[in-house]
């Protein structure tokens, strides 16, 4: 994915269906605060993505045989997401819907099992696979070596790691208050600022990394607020407490569109540094991961893939094939 839409790890991303534009900007700032849960639960906002649950004896769906029996018997996989972060994913009319939800049913029809999304705060997904909770990850998740190997902000081996089928590619955008009155338009002009962020992002990271530059250069201290939510983040920075906010390009070209009728935010500069967004799976799991490998390569070889991302207006964020662990 290399695009003009994209995050870092680029899309928890997207842009949006015209007829979706007045649903999602209520979406784009409170009503996504609704949506999160604790640690690695899920809430009961999940949706079904995919077909009708089928039976395992005589599936006749082409990729079927690939599944690992446990979930050919069930008929599902179980999906986490954190479900605030329209437009790749978020809750409209009781389900959770989005761009990774239509991907996963386009993947579900060739696996002949349904994709069952539910929802918890981001920073706990990666756990929840670990734990059993989960089968997949599928959150506009930033493939990164440091994710694969379970490593924390400082190296330190904190976990298992997953491995990440690459679906997805995305930049990262500034989010600021309409009007820009800081005149931020690059990393190095929130030096002797406060921002505002979701935390266990990718997007952290970059405050953080940010933050050891305009410490070394002596511009001033770079603050950063973490909250559960991209929501509280950017109503921090609707209301002045903090000057910017990191989201990836689509998402947060669709937030300035959207929120408040387009009054509240715009995007400030350029984008930043494009990367795989990747569909988590436990290491321990490597025909899972094959299995839908081979989901995500038969649905961009039959367009059904290009079909979901003219949906949302993200071509640009396209990937060609799938990846395993294609990440730095």
């Amino acid at each position: 994915m290399t695009a003009s839409t994209t995050r870092t790890a680029a899309a928890k991303t997207r842009t949006t269906k015209p007829s979706r534009i007045a649903a999602l900007a209520a979406v784009a700032v409170a009503g996504s605060m609704l949506l999160t849960a604790c640690g690695d639960q899920t809430n009961g906002g999940g949706g079904d993505s995919g077909s009708a649950k089928p039976s395992a004896a005589g599936n006749a769906a082409p990729l079927f045989d690939k599944l690992p029996k446990k979930f050919q018997d069930a008929g599902k996989i179980k999906v986490g997401t954190d479900a605030a972060y329209a437009p790749m994913e978020f809750e409209e009319g009781g389900k959770i819907v989005g761009i990774d939800p239509d991907i996963a049913a386009a993947m579900g029809k060739e696996l002949g099992v349904t994709f069952e999304f539910t929802s918890g705060t981001f920073d706990g997904l990666i756990s929840s696979l670990n734990t059993g909770r989960q089968d997949l990850v599928m959150s506009a998740m930033s493939d990164t070596k440091a994710r694969q190997e379970g490593l924390d902000d400082t190296g330190k081996k904190v976990g298992k790691g997953v491995d990440f089928v690459d679906y997805f590619t995305s930049g990262v955008s500034l989010l600021v208050k309409k009007g820009n009155p800081e005149k931020i338009t690059t990393l190095d002009d929130l030096c002797g600022k406060k921002v505002a962020v979701q935390r266990g992002t990718i997007y952290e990271d970059t405050f953080k990394k940010q933050a050891k530059t305009c410490d070394s250069g002596k511009k001033g201290k770079l603050t950063i607020e973490a909250f559960d939510t991209d929501a509280e983040a950017q109503t921090r920075v609707k209301s002045g407490g903090a000057v910017a906010d990191l989201n990836d390009y689509p998402v947060a070209a669709h937030i300035a569109k959207t929120a408040g009728g387009g009054n509240d935010f715009e995007v400030a500069g350029g984008q930043l540094d494009a990367g795989p967004f990747g569909i988590a799976v436990a290491k321990g799991n490597p025909e899972l991961r094959d299995a839908v490998k081979a989901a995500l390569d038969a649905i961009i070889k039959n367009g059904e893939y290009a079909k979901v991302l003219e949906k949302w207006d993200v071509k640009n964020s396209a990937v060609t094939e799938a990846t395993v662990n294609g990440g730095k």
